[in-house]
């Protein structure tokens, strides 16, 4: 029993662990926190661990951990989130198209402000953004994962997944636009 047992653990580790760095960048990105994101990927292998003997042998354990942690994320900080109604959408997009405005006569402006800033202050902005926004931003953008990819991860039509790009990525520039001009008054 304990070779049996010694075999499961080494082929958990072998098709989990080099994933771990993965998990928790993305842990991190969306707790913003390194002590919270260390919890969410430790539960994550827990879980993971104790639904193992279930999976098929064809699974891909890559995106298989990033759903746990996802589900796990979404379950365990759902009551402190903050979801953006469609009012606050359109004040954003409001926002957004007078700051696109103001800044059509320099059209490298969005490429210095992304360079003006740490990752970790973009990490935190990007960790303010509303769950479901946040998720498609790091998939999309970080992780480099298609579309297709991110609409099976969180269980939406493609549509869905190109729409909440849009918005975050206008919410992430205004975010970001808002955090560059406190700095400079």
């Amino acid at each position: 029993m304990k070779t049996e047992q010694k075999n499961i653990i080494e082929q958990f580790e072998l098709k989990t662990i080099p994933h771990i760095d993965l998990l928790y960048n993305f842990a991190l990105r969306m707790t913003g926190n390194k002590n919270n994101a260390c919890s969410l990927v430790t539960e994550t292998y827990s879980q993971a661990y104790g639904f193992w003997k279930y999976l098929e042998k064809d699974t891909n354990h890559k995106e298989w951990l990033f759903r746990i942690i996802r589900n796990t994320f979404s379950k365990k900080y759902k009551t402190k989130l903050k979801h953006l109604e469609l009012d606050d959408f359109r004040e954003v997009e409001n926002e957004y198209q007078q700051i696109n405005l103001s800044l059509q006569n320099d059209p490298t402006f969005e490429q210095h402000l992304y360079k003006s800033f740490s990752d970790t202050e973009i990490s935190k902005i990007i960790s303010s953004l509303p769950e479901d926004f946040r998720t498609v931003v790091i998939l999309c953008d970080i992780e480099g994962y298609t579309y297709d990819e991110i609409a099976d991860f969180v269980d939406v039509p493609v549509g869905t997944v190109r729409s909440r790009l849009h918005r975050a990525r206008k919410m992430l520039f205004t975010k970001l636009y808002k955090f560059a001009t406190n700095r400079i008054i």
